[in-house]
């Protein structure tokens, strides 16, 4: 998949009235005053800057994007709004620039799918939660494999479901990077793209505490 053109697309679109974003992880977070959120695929920040207002002075939103026009948009937005504890970062997925166990909650909408390694994705996720730290992320999944040929698609990137494994897949990975109380809070009914399906969800876990 060329990230390079996907980070250029969606810097111009930045500026545009679009919506870019699907699912709503951020309507299951819960977050509580004091904690520490992270947005993947943050966008123009919309989800980071209600984070922000949620936990309150003595907390921090986090916006992880790779394009910085994304991330000026985003920035601007926190500002127009007087939102001093949110942050924008430029960093992949696969490597956040993050310290480790310094989160409290991870949520992101529809972006995960786009990673080539997901498990990798998964292992930052769980490396920047805190013990007990949790994770809502609304996302897609096939209910078979995308034939190669619609994994470069213009169309099928644009629509977030070129890089989608299957639910099992998808199941396997959390549990493999050490996930636990694995949840899906919802989940719709499959609908044709290409020749496959896919269908979109929100799921839940959380970090174990400890090594049992």
């Amino acid at each position: 998949m060329d990230t390079t053109k996907i980070q250029i697309r969606y810097s111009e679109l930045a500026e545009q009235e679009c919506c870019l974003s699907c699912g709503g992880a951020i309507n299951y977070s819960k977050p509580q005053p004091g904690e520490v959120c992270v947005d993947l695929g943050s966008g123009r920040g919309t989800d980071v800057i209600r984070l922000a207002q949620d936990v309150g002075h003595n907390g921090l939103a986090i916006g992880i994007d790779v394009s910085e026009g994304m991330l000026r948009k985003a920035e601007k937005n926190a500002q127009k709004l007087g939102v001093n504890n949110a942050k924008f970062i430029k960093s992949e997925l696969e490597s956040l620039n993050v310290d480790t166990e310094t989160v409290n909650l991870v949520i992101s909408n529809c972006t995960i799918n786009h990673a080539t390694n997901k498990i990798k994705v998964w292992s930052e996720i769980n490396r920047i939660l805190k013990k007990g730290g949790r994770f809502v992320v609304s996302d897609i999944y096939a209910t078979s494999e995308v034939p190669e040929k619609y994994r470069t698609d213009p169309q099928a990137v644009a629509e977030c479901w070129a890089g989608a494994t299957t639910r099992t897949d998808y199941l396997n990975t959390l549990q493999k990077v050490g996930f636990k109380d694995i949840e899906i809070i919802e989940e719709g009914k499959p609908y044709p793209k290409g020749e496959i399906e896919v269908v979109s969800f929100t799921i839940a876990g959380k970090k174990r505490c400890c090594v049992s």
